[in-house]
């Protein structure tokens, strides 16, 4: 077992290596009493105007691993845990594969932990895989044409495929190493397991779930794409079969991995009498600077060095008890069409790896209650998000163009009639107007006050001619498929897991993941491998 020396601060113009020696000092240390020195993570502080590394830095000293602890402060040092193994335990035998619904974050590593130790999973995707959903995209984005089953939102790799693939995560979990190792393990670059802050980027990513379901194909798993289930077969409140079109697949035990835009699984969900609820999320839009502008805000005179990223912001702030917030932040990145039902329009933000575009973005969003919605109906999420979205394809002008307005003109509260500095990134074309008219006035009114608190937070954030573009409905989930804490299944229909981003129980790529291995893991417990 190895030592983390953490919080270790370097000027930026210095080498990394530094931080060896200021590691040892902190654990009082010489060289010759450790095997080995690496950095373990890294990251940058930009506040109060000065640029600091900030570094951690991986100790192997076995022999003097108890002395160091005991001296060292708690907030500094720590002991790497060992990489997280998954061993299966269950005595009961599986007369049928497990089935997998949906092949985003959560659903690809349920099936890759299934299929790594050996229970060939079956795994159902209700869009096309990652080519033929590039080209369903792509022409969404070039002609308006909307394929409902495969788009942003639906297809191999989930909605995290077109969204930058951000790897943070507030979660604490010994699983997350898990992720990331897997990751890397099929073509992800090693820098995510230093940086504090890593991406992929969407082009990287595309690759490395092609890699991923090469594998799980390869261990005896089977994915069926452009598959959707249609109902689902229960019996004495228990799932028993899944059913896709004319075919019923009998299954023991199923995992919900669908995503959070998931509308009509919901509802056919609620249908056989699983229980859901309603849940906060938050809505907003997306704002575009240019990324030199926001270098500049971040990074003052050092914004053209060359060993700092594309500068990336976090911003909180309250208003009436309601917080109002940055999401999703997309350095060098773009605006793009996110919609997945006709009549509707939708944005989120997504980068290369790169990261190197003109424009930065961020979804800039409110949070909204089901206190907020018109009903207890379960979905009456669902039918918050969908009474925007129509607004917005209405005021966009019915063929997918996106309702935009300047910073200036929106605070004002005056229609906009054309871009000024900063050209709109979002693909298919944007409609300038007052995107008030979209949102309950609590939205718009929280959104242009902390515009100006933002501003005050990051000197040019609220530029007039600073661009947005909405709406921003799909933050998370709208809805949690209640399940069981400690089995994991769902509290009325028992077989079935609901996890990750749609199942409410996730938020981003890393902590779906992760929440997908649990289910996996909780088959594994109860089943022992399927013989060949």
């Amino acid at each position: 077992m190895s030592i983390i020396i953490s919080g270790l601060r370097l000027p930026l113009e210095s080498d990394d290596y530094e931080a060896f020696s200021l590691a040892l000092s902190r654990a009082g240390l010489l060289k010759s009493d450790v095997r080995s020195l690496s950095i373990y993570k890294r990251s940058f502080d930009a506040r109060h105007g000065k640029i600091t590394k900030v570094l951690s830095v991986l100790i192997n000293a076995p022999e003097v691993e108890n002395e160091i602890i005991s001296r060292a402060s708690k907030s500094e040092v720590r002991k790497k845990a060992e990489p997280y193994r998954i061993i299966p335990k269950g005595k009961k035998t599986l007369s049928t594969p497990p089935v997998i619904i949906g092949f985003g974050p959560a659903g690809i590593f349920a099936g890759l932990m299934l299929a790594k130790h050996g229970y060939r999973p079956i795994i159902l995707e209700k869009g096309s895989e990652i080519s033929r959903r590039d080209q369903a995209v792509s022409d969404f984005f070039s002609r308006g044409s909307l394929d409902e089953t495969s788009n942003i939102q639906f297809g191999e790799g989930g909605a995290g495929t077109y969204s930058d693939g951000k790897l943070t995560t507030r979660i604490s979990d010994e699983r997350c190493e898990l992720v990331l190792s897997e990751l890397c393990n099929h073509g992800a670059p090693e820098e995510i397991l230093q940086l504090s802050k890593p991406h992929i980027g969407t082009d990287l990513l595309k690759e490395i779930i092609k890699s991923i379901r090469r594998e799980i194909l390869s261990l005896g798993g089977e994915i069926r794409f452009s598959t959707e289930v249609t109902d689902f077969e229960i019996r004495d409140n228990a799932l028993c079969a899944i059913k896709t079109g004319e075919e019923k697949i009998t299954c023991e035990k199923a995992i919900l991995a669908i995503g959070h835009s998931s509308r009509n699984t919901f509802e056919k969900l609620l249908k056989s009498g699983v229980s859901i609820s309603q849940k906060s999320f938050a809505v907003g839009l997306r704002i575009e600077h240019r990324q030199d502008a926001i270098n500049r805000a971040m990074y003052g005179k050092y914004a053209d060095h060359p060993i700092l990223p594309p500068a990336e912001y976090n911003l909180t702030d309250y208003q009436n008890g309601r917080s109002c917030y940055s999401f999703c932040m997309c350095p060098g990145g773009s605006v793009v069409a996110a919609a997945s039902e006709e009549g509707t329009v939708v944005v989120n933000g997504m980068s290369l790896h790169a990261r190197n575009g003109e424009n930065a973005n961020s979804a800039i969003v409110v949070s909204v209650t089901p206190e907020d919605f018109e009903s207890n109906h379960p979905l009456s999420g669902v039918s918050f998000q969908r009474k925007i979205e129509r607004s917005a394809f209405t005021l966009g002008g019915e063929n997918y163009f996106a309702p935009c307005q300047l910073v200036g003109d929106f605070i004002k509260g005056i229609p906009s009639k054309k871009s000024g500095m900063i050209t709109p990134s979002y693909p298919i074309g944007v409609t300038f107007c007052d995107l008030s008219g979209i949102f309950p006035d609590f939205i718009s009114d929280t959104i242009r006050k902390s515009l100006i608190i933002f501003d005050k937070k990051i000197k040019g954030f609220g530029f007039e001619e600073a661009l947005l573009t909405a709406p921003e409905t799909r933050t998370s989930s709208p809805v949690r498929i209640v399940r069981n804490q400690e089995t994991m299944e769902s509290i009325t229909v028992s077989n079935l897991i609901p996890c990750g981003e749609g199942a409410g129980y996730a938020g981003g790529i890393i902590s779906a993941a992760v929440d997908g291995i649990r289910a996996a893991e909780r088959i594994m417990e109860e089943y022992k491998p399927l013989e060949d």
